[in-house]
């Protein structure tokens, strides 16, 4: 891209977006901020201090005064409750696991921007997340995990759709974040020693459970008692709903026994959570559906990817077939706790390839015998 084109900028209001913009305005392009209104505060309090909160919203405006960029705020509430928290809901609703930031990023953050972007006149698009935007061997464009191993966030974002790279710009992503930190202080922002935001900024309370079952109501399947069985039937306890559950947990359920339980699984049919040993919950391969691919060459059967299953997981090396709209991953090595619901994101090395949302793994091979308590 030329310097001399005009560039819209997410600004959440934290450091990152705040010295993506700088860096922008200092390469000399046209920068305008843009916040997005992703939901409605007057119904909680909490929001206000997320990274998508009013605070957020006035912290942005003032990194734009101080940089002397146009700020504009857009209302996406509409978007933001179709793409990311009716989806949140339904998942866990389901059974399953949801990553809301990944649905984020894939509609509302991105696609959306653009969209008001270039009723503006821009024809670019930046962000504050760590990830590099390059080109691959054959000059096609393409995403790259950043710099920084520590912050790399291309697990975030493989589900872009492939014809958006060209119009993306990541400033951070050859930057550490004490770098960042240390060029927002050097500029005077008011954002330079912001604490970063950890908790899903729609459930600032981290209670997930409880916004899913609010925004359910009263009555509904997924909260509703049901049994704790083994991976071979045997009912060991009761459940106060299923959506509470998630694979790889161990919190909240029956103690006793020789060895160490977690969930392998939950059945929203008959509303049982599935639990077993620790080897039980290893798999040798998933499923993987809602596929994005951001190259034009798909990995054939014979090829090795690599493949990363949660956010701080290593990469691991698979071999990916396509079956009937999904794709099927086949670890070199069994993978602890792989969960349906969250994201498998493939990659070529440093290169983001695609991704897709699991929808299941492999089950365990080892029996658990119940009737081993300990006394």
């Amino acid at each position: 891209m030329k310097n001399s084109d005009r560039v819209l900028v997410a600004m959440s209001g934290g450091v990152d977006s705040s010295i993506a913009a700088a860096l922008l305005v200092e390469a000399g392009y046209e920068v305008i901020g843009a916040t997005m209104k992703t939901f409605c505060y007057k119904e909680t309090a909490g929001p206000s201090r997320t990274c998508c909160g009013l605070d957020g919203i006035q912290d942005a405006r003032r990194v734009c005064d101080h940089l002397g960029i146009p700020h504009y705020v857009f209302d996406v509430e509409e978007e933001f409750t179709r793409d990311v928290i009716d989806d949140f809901v339904s998942e866990y609703a389901a059974g399953r696991t949801p990553n809301p930031c990944v649905r984020c990023n894939s509609n509302t953050k991105f696609r959306d921007l653009l969209r008001r972007g270039r009723m503006l006149g821009c024809t670019a698009i930046a962000s504050g997340h760590y990830v590099r935007a390059g080109e691959d061997e054959s000059g096609a464009p393409a995403l790259f995990r950043a710099a920084d191993p520590q912050k790399d966030q291309s697990y975030f974002l493989w589900g872009l759709p492939r014809s958006m790279l060209p119009t993306l710009l990541f400033p951070l992503g050859s930057l550490r974040k004490s770098e960042v930190r240390s060029r927002a202080r050097k500029l005077g922002l008011v954002t330079a020693d912001k604490p970063e935001s950890q908790e899903i900024c729609f459930v600032p309370t981290g209670d997930y459970a409880a916004f899913v079952a609010a925004q359910l109501g009263e009555g509904h399947a997924a909260f509703e008692q049901g049994a704790v069985v083994t991976t071979t039937g045997r009912k060991l306890g009761v459940h106060h709903g299923y959506a509470g559950y998630t694979v790889g947990q161990r919190r909240r359920l029956p103690g006793g026994f020789s060895r160490p339980l977690y969930v392998v699984a939950t059945r929203p049919a008959t509303r049982e959570v599935v639990v077993g040993t620790e080897e039980e919950l290893y798999a040798g391969s998933a499923v993987v559906g809602e596929v994005n691919w951001l190259t034009h060459r798909v990995p054939e059967p014979r090829d090795e990817i690599l493949v990363q299953i949660r956010h701080r997981a290593p990469a691991v090396p698979a071999r990916i077939t396509p079956a009937d709209g999904t794709v099927e991953l086949r670890f070199e090595e069994p993978q602890r706790a792989v969960t349906p619901g969250q994201s498998a994101v493939f990659y070529a090395g440093e290169r983001v390839l695609g991704g897709g949302r699991i929808v299941s793994g492999s089950a365990g091979t080892e029996p658990f015998h119940a009737e081993t308590r300990r006394t």
